[in-house]
């Protein structure tokens, strides 16, 4: 079992205290070893002082054996190791016996630390592997799809009917690939640990954050279109509206912010209800997804956009309650803001009377 250089440093640094002790022979760490017996063998890592020789760390008969005394490092029933003390008498004065009590207190918790920083990197490092493979083996599958895809593309071209539905089909592999390749990037950059009530944005990860500059009809088309096929095959009202202002933006951004707001609003809102999207241009532009009810109760509407924190009406369902609070975060990083308006028709006396409308309020310039 090794310990990492920061314990070893630490471990120096505590043990150097004592010089001030002409009572003290030696002190020696000792790390506890699984071995295959199931008992545990104790290997020294440090000492003090410098000059103590190995031979003389690891002697049982020596001058001070009859003043040896054992201090444990252990982490409830866990033997982690042990601090030797060789002094010239015993029992110890009560300054030098609370001073040895409590470096062995403060060793045995940076050894414990210390050691379950190694394994949770070991499990990420496993992890990361697992994901790397999985990421490289779903490459395979999403390469057959866009094959298949271009080929039944060119079986129908000329048939204006299905064509568009092949072209969406294309479309979302290639979202899929990205995301798929925005996954293995993850593993390339190191873990870090928060500090304790950290709140930083739930953003996008780099390989997602292109930051790719496109026009509201790049964007917002697609979804549109699988907006579209969605209310067909649930057999509900859809509206969208026919042209769209000459906004341009981040594509990236915008397109997850819709998309979330169009999943959840399917999701959610009751079956047959209808759904939609209303825009309108003044000092800023306003996107706003509507849906016809019922509407989110009134002490839920803040909280759902925390991460982690779902509404009522879909606690019987699947999800991870982040789509909201990743759309507010991005909002918020073009320099614009997303709130949930009730009823809808507060936006515009057209939207339904009753039911939700989650509204994106966005610069006309995107932030330099």
């Amino acid at each position: 079992m090794q310990v990492s250089k920061r314990f070893l440093a630490l471990l120096e640094q505590q043990l150097a205290q004592f010089t001030d002790r002409p009572d003290l022979q030696a002190l020696v760490v000792y790390v506890a070893v699984p071995e295959t017996s199931g008992q545990p063998s104790l290997v020294a890592i440090g000492h003090w002082p410098r000059s103590l020789a190995l031979a003389e760390r690891s002697s049982a008969n020596n001058t001070a054996a009859n003043a040896r005394r054992w201090l444990a490092l252990r982490d409830d029933s866990l033997l982690l190791g042990a601090l030797r003390v060789d002094a010239d008498r015993w029992p110890w004065p009560d300054s030098l016996s609370e001073r040895l009590e409590a470096t062995a207190r403060c060793l045995t918790e940076a050894l414990r630390l210390d050691l379950e920083q190694q394994r949770l990197g070991r499990e990420l490092s496993q992890r990361d592997d697992q994901l790397r493979l999985l990421v490289h083996q779903l490459r395979n599958p999403l390469a057959a799809l866009r094959t298949f895809g271009q080929l039944l593309r060119r079986r129908l071209d000329g048939d204006p009917r299905n064509l568009p539905l092949v072209d969406s089909l294309l479309g979302e592999q290639r979202q899929i690939s990205r995301y798929v390749e925005a996954i293995d990037h993850l593993t390339d950059a190191p873990a870090l640990v928060s500090s304790e009530g950290a709140t930083a944005a739930l953003l996008l990860p780099p390989a997602l954050s292109q930051g790719e500059t496109q026009t509201l009809e790049q964007i917002l088309r697609p979804l549109f279109d699988r907006a579209a096929a969605t209310a067909n095959l649930q057999g509900r009202p859809w509206q969208a509206p026919t042209e769209l202002p000459a906004w341009q933006g981040d594509g990236s951004a915008l397109s997850e912010i819709v998309a979330n707001l169009l999943e959840n609003a399917f999701r959610y809102s009751r079956s047959g209800g209808g759904i939609g999207v209303h825009l309108s241009q003044n000092e800023r532009l306003e996107l706003s997804i509507w849906d016809s009810g019922p509407p989110i109760p009134a002490d839920e509407r803040e909280r759902i956009f925390a991460k982690g924190v779902r509404g009522s009406s879909g606690s019987t369902l699947q999800g991870s309650g982040l789509g909201l609070a990743l759309a507010r975060d991005l909002a918020q990083s073009l320099g614009g803001d997303l709130d949930l308006v009730v009823p809808a028709n507060t936006i515009n006396p057209a939207l339904p009377a009753e039911g939700n409308a989650f509204q994106i309020s966005l610069p006309l310039q995107p932030p330099s």
